[in-house]
């Protein structure tokens, strides 16, 4: 059997060739691009599973969806057989550094990917198609829902997280664990739509640690760029 990584270009399923490099799994792997015009995944990806997302994985009749379900199944089929800097990919229950991966998987998407796909989206609504008489209209409820709701929590979000990982190398302590997969495209979408990256050095510290892994780069080589740049 092999195990498949239906993967959309830059999207959250990064992560999953991350973690599968660093696991030395073999795996296939399966590129959707994006619409053209509205950028989101192509009806080709609901033959894989109902919700037509990414990521998503195959593994021989076994399909798994959302990035921290997937993670957890790599981490429970293969974490066994990693190398010793992978041993503590789940760190131990009851400890302090299993508590910190729980969160901060849990995080990821519960809290800090949304305030940055509305950032996202109100970057992006002024510059769509639109009549010339609504497009002031538009740019200023977006800019008031920027200033009022949005940046506000996304400075809360960096802020938080830089402040953390002044105390830690990795998310959930001095190892690699299962929360820094899950944390790596929010960071660096976090990053990139932070407005001033040198503001956050503990966060700027931690992406080039990550990146200067040989796995990070073999997942980029491989799935192309994480975020999209505009």
């Amino acid at each position: 059997m092999t195990l498949t990584v239906h993967h959309l270009e830059t999207s959250r399923s990064q992560r999953i060739l991350w973690l599968l490099e660093e696991l030395g799994v073999p795996y296939a792997l399966r590129v959707y691009q994006r619409d053209a015009k509205t950028r989101l995944a192509p009806p080709e990806l609901r033959a894989i599973h109902p919700l037509g997302k990414s990521p998503v994985i195959t593994d021989g009749a076994v399909v798994v969806a959302e990035s921290g379900a997937i993670i957890e199944y790599l981490a429970e089929c293969h974490g066994a057989q990693a190398l010793a800097e992978l041993a503590h990919l789940e760190p131990a229950r009851g400890t302090p550094a299993h508590r910190e991966c729980r969160f901060w998987m849990h995080y990821a998407e519960g809290s800090l990917m949304n305030w940055l796909v509305m950032k996202l989206v109100f970057d992006t609504i002024p510059r769509q198609p639109m009549p010339f008489f609504v497009r002031p209209i538009a740019r200023g409820l977006c800019a008031k829902v920027q200033h009022k709701l949005i940046s506000p929590n996304v400075q809360t979000a960096l802020a938080f997280m830089d402040a953390h990982l002044a105390r830690n190398r990795w998310f959930a302590g001095e190892h690699l664990t299962m929360a820094d997969f899950q944390m790596s495209f929010a960071v660096e979408a976090a990053l990139a739509r932070s407005g001033n990256e040198a503001a956050w050095p503990h966060l700027l510290a931690y992406r080039e640690r990550m990146r200067a892994r040989p796995a990070y780069q073999r997942a980029l080589q491989k799935g192309g760029p994480v975020v999209m740049t505009s």
